[in-house]
């Protein structure tokens, strides 16, 4: 089962995607890919912040661009939140060599393997088009390849979900199984 979650800023997105984890994945542990990299201390503070609130029952697996090692990472049948898109798509842009169809491959391979291998991938990101957007020529390049990966990540998600304030609209809804 793959879910993708979206919503805007600070909008509730991680706490519904772990929801998700859980009532997809029974077994322990969980796995947290983070996909931020810690550049200073309020990042560290957030990080840590969040890691005591998820509890020993998830395991951290730090991916800024490597995430399809990561769920590689995941045993077979557990569920796992990469959290979050938004970011992954900004290492791949801006701190790797990698050119914006192999950012895409990447996370078709990523999200073919969860799917062979039973992972229950969660997938978060922001919603970025509902804010004012500077007159920056970077800024819509960086833009457009995240929509690019979140048609791509939409397309072949089983269910995908849209947080307004902590709520979860689904607009994508999971086939039961036959």
């Amino acid at each position: 089962m793959i879910v993708f979650v979206s919503g805007g800023a600070r909008s509730g997105k991680s706490d519904v995607a772990e929801q998700c984890v859980k009532r997809l994945s029974a077994e322990k542990p969980r796995y947290y890919i983070a996909t931020a990299s810690v550049y200073d201390g309020e990042m560290a503070d957030r990080v840590a912040r969040h890691q005591a609130s998820r509890g020993a029952q998830w395991q951290t697996l730090e991916a800024p661009l490597a995430i399809d090692r990561a769920v590689a990472q995941v045993t077979d049948g557990h569920g796992a939140l990469l959290d979050c898109l938004t970011l992954w798509a900004s290492q791949v842009l801006y701190a790797s060599d990698l050119s914006e169809e192999a950012g895409m491959a990447l996370l078709a391979s990523t999200l073919r393997d969860a799917r062979v291998r039973g992972v229950s991938l969660v997938v978060v990101s922001n919603d970025i088009n509902e804010d004012l957007l500077t007159d920056n020529a970077e800024t819509w390049r960086y833009v457009a390849f995240l929509q690019r990966l979140h048609v791509q990540l939409a397309a072949e998600a089983d269910s995908v979900l849209e947080v307004v304030a902590g709520r979860a609209v689904e607009w994508k809804m999971a086939k039961e199984p036959q």
